[in-house]
């Protein structure tokens, strides 16, 4: 698989995200402090420095190339749809790669086109100039990894070519934002006794799951950063909709969700990744980028008082034990590790597995 290059500036990296900045399953991890006061630096885990440098060859210690990776922005059909991508060679996915027949496939949903309003108009619409890398007005359209080159009056995918132009499914030429509240538990007995592995005697963390709707694979609620809203805004709204389907609750009983989350969402967190997300939905145009935020419920009592119930976007929801056998949507089981290692939690049986290609 191809290794592309983007820079990032050095004060912009927390320590911890320096280390897993590139994992090897093809997601693009790139990163940036989180603007949250609460925020932990984590540490490497129990693995050894040799272990991360074999598992992530960038040292991210001295040199701020972070290396991305394409897989699943490479996929066809695309989503939702019967195109397939020109196909682009592992070799040619880089934009540095010189590659004069380059003959990508133009596709923007009829969804898209019809004009939502979190939706851009085509880029040569009339009254249309959109402030790309800038915040413009409500719309952000700054990257999480930095400056994004424009060609053509379009945004140009950092990573490299999808082998699709256009939008797809995506609101936004460039950058879609998005975030996904990891909320976990230690798995316990009937007792209230925290349940180790028997194999690793590390304890149990599971995590609130959703099976989506649009492709039926399990993933991290979450969802859309609405213009002008704040992450943290959108982290408490987006589990509240498809774990606890709030929009179908009355004033009272959502009232009674907001008092009980309120405690676990204002307490101590800290930000799993932020960055370039490896996505089908991906096209050389437009692309998508998260902020994935762990809110650990170390008693287990306030989620107790809080019945899971799927909403909006998710068609079930429950929880799920963490470890790595998960196969979960785009790259969330990337981002259940890093939570695992941060909580010294179970996650394979085999204890150097982390350290394999």
């Amino acid at each position: 698989m191809l290794l592309l290059a983007g820079t990032l500036r050095a004060a912009t990296v927390p320590g911890f995200v320096r280390a897993v900045a590139v994992f090897s399953f093809a997601v693009a991890l790139s990163a940036q402090p989180a603007r949250c006061g609460l925020q932990r630096r984590l540490p490497l885990s129990n693995l050894s420095a040799n272990c991360w440098s074999h598992l992530h060859p960038v040292n991210m210690l001295n040199s701020y190339n972070v290396k991305l990776y394409h897989s699943k922005a490479l996929t066809s059909p695309y989503p939702g749809s019967h195109v397939e991508r020109s196909q682009v060679p592992e070799d040619k996915v880089g934009w540095l790669i010189e590659w004069k027949d380059y003959n990508p496939v133009e596709y923007t949903a009829v969804s898209v086109l019809a004009g939502p309003n979190w939706a851009d108009p085509q880029i040569n619409a009339k009254g249309f100039s959109p402030k790309f890398n800038e915040r413009d007005g409500e719309v952000e359209r700054k990257s999480l990894n930095g400056l994004y080159v424009i060609e053509n009056g379009r945004p140009r995918n950092p990573v490299g070519r999808t082998g699709l132009t256009g939008r797809g499914l995506l609101g936004r030429w460039g950058p879609n934002h998005a975030a996904d509240p990891v909320v976990t538990r230690w798995k316990r007995d009937r007792s209230g006794n925290k349940i180790a592995h028997p194999v690793t005697g590390k304890n149990i963390l599971q995590f609130v799951a959703i099976k989506r709707r649009d492709c039926g694979e399990w993933a991290i609620p979450g969802g859309m950063v609405d213009p002008g809203e704040k992450i943290s805004a959108t982290l408490k709204r987006e589990f509240e909709e498809e774990a606890l389907n709030s929009l179908q609750k009355s004033p009272e009983e959502k009232a009674e969700l907001e008092k009980q989350l309120h405690k676990l969402f204002s307490q101590e967190h800290f930000v799993v990744y932020r960055g370039y997300v490896d996505d089908p939905r991906n096209t050389d145009n437009a692309w998508m980028e998260t902020e994935a935020v762990n809110y650990h419920d170390e008693t287990g009592e306030t989620m107790d008082n809080l019945p899971l119930e799927a909403g909006d976007d998710a068609g079930k929801v429950k929880w799920v034990d963490i470890s790595e056998k998960l196969k979960l949507y785009a790259s969330h089981s990337y981002f259940i590790k890093l939570v695992a290692e941060k909580q010294g939690a179970h996650w394979s049986e085999d204890p150097v597995s982390e350290c394999r290609e």
